[in-house]
């Protein structure tokens, strides 16, 4: 007996484990494979554990446990050994840590060693020895080939000449030819990821808990009938708004994260063009799915968002962050503000404080509330909004547009 539940029986050279009594494995006592092969099968379903197998089949539980690793590593075969003085092992290859994996990684994208030290928080002598350790070797250097000396007049290269070899006429000195365009002014370097795989962004994430990363870059894996995909049209018109640019002059930044300034504002404005009211919506949806939308293997959970918001909420900077949008439609569209359309939309308020009541449609009766006045140009393009007390009309007895509590 085995245990309670296992029990085995030999007759002759042939061996039989039963479980409550039912055939579990047959195999001949001299083949030691079907014999291994067994014991971890019965291990792995749960029947007896090995202390109990070792001291029943007279092996040690460590070679039980060496049984149950060569057979996940090689299968079968793996637990049959040859004849004779087993061959020698070829050599095992090290693991490489993650750290010195991550140095090979940079310095194939020709990255200085001090870049290196001063990404990961290491001094230079140690990335030096692990490029050593690792047995990396520089690439051959590009060869000079040695130009032409040729005579110089007023410091610029002579033109070349042709002689006629027919007449012996003089040589002729060929024009100049037109100078070269001037160069185009270079682009602002666009921040890349580290990251090869879209879906694990694992790198970036080190990175910005090393205070190294502010925000990371979207980076996009190719994916078919990805749900909400189609709300990536609106991001042509989100940058032509200047709202990205606005809010990085006026809050700078979050300070190093993964989910910086310009991913917080983007994950709002999809939300909100997605029909997702706030963020503890967010629950109902994968945030695998949406986190590609964004560029990114997840999307920020519900209290990274309100954390976020609450940064934001607490630099004051919405009143200036509206006005420099509005000046900038104003700049871009000054022809078309002769005539501005104002609507005006009832919200309910469903807090503590004590408002006056207006009118909601929605609901079909007098309840407190807030007016947000919509102001548009003539072509119907919204340029700012006005969050103000709920009144009787837009102007005043001056002619003059009331205060506003907050603009957006």
């Amino acid at each position: 007996m085995v245990n309670h539940r296992v029990s085995l029986q030999t007759e002759g050279k042939q061996r039989v484990i039963l479980v409550h009594g039912i055939r579990f494995a047959n195999y001949s006592v001299a083949d030691p494979a079907a014999e291994a092969y067994a014991l971890v099968s019965l291990f792995e379903a749960g029947y007896a554990d090995q202390n109990d197998m070792a001291r029943c089949f007279g092996y040690s539980t460590r070679t039980l446990r060496r049984y149950q690793q060569r057979l996940r590593a090689g299968g079968l075969s793996a637990l049959a050994r040859p004849q004779g003085r087993p061959s020698a092992r070829a050599p095992v290859p090290k693991r490489i840590p993650e750290r010195d994996r991550t140095i090979l990684r940079l310095k194939i994208k020709e990255h200085s060693n001090r870049w290196i030290a001063g990404r990961l928080g290491l001094s230079e002598k140690t990335v030096r020895k692990a490029l050593r350790r690792l047995g990396w070797k520089p690439g051959p250097e590009p060869s000079l080939l040695p130009l032409p000396l040729e005579p110089e007049v007023g410091g610029c290269q002579a033109p070349p000449a042709t002689t006629d070899s027919a007449t012996g006429n003089q040589p002729i000195q060929t024009p100049p030819s037109t100078p070269p365009p001037p160069a185009p002014v270079p682009l602002e370097p666009v921040a890349k990821s580290l990251d090869l795989n879209p879906l694990d962004r694992s790198m970036d994430r080190l990175l910005a808990a090393m205070g190294l990363l502010d925000d990371a870059p979207p980076v996009f894996a190719s994916v078919q009938n990805l749900p909400c995909a189609g709300v990536l049209l609106a991001l042509p018109a989100l940058l032509a708004s200047g709202l990205l640019s606005t809010a990085e002059k006026i809050y700078g930044s979050l300070g190093p994260a993964f989910y910086g300034l310009r991913t917080t504002l983007l994950v709002y404005v999809l939300l909100a063009l997605l029909r997702i009211p706030r963020p503890e919506a967010l629950k109902e949806h994968s945030p695998q799915g949406l986190g590609r939308i964004v560029g990114l293997d997840r999307m920020p959970e519900v209290k990274t968002l309100r954390r976020k918001l609450a940064r934001l909420a607490a630099l004051k900077g919405s009143s200036q962050l509206g006005c420099q949008i509005a000046r900038q439609r104003v700049a871009e569209r000054g022809k078309v503000l002769g005539f501005s359309y104002i609507d005006g939309h009832v919200r309910a308020y469903h807090g503590q404080r004590t408002i006056p009541k207006a009118y909601v449609t929605r609901m079909h009766l007098a309840a407190p509330a807030t007016t947000d006045y919509w102001v548009n140009d003539q072509r119907g393009d919204p340029l700012f909004v006005v969050t103000a007390e709920a009144n009787a009309a837009m102007m005043t007895k001056q002619g003059r547009m009331p205060r506003c509590s907050r603009i957006s």
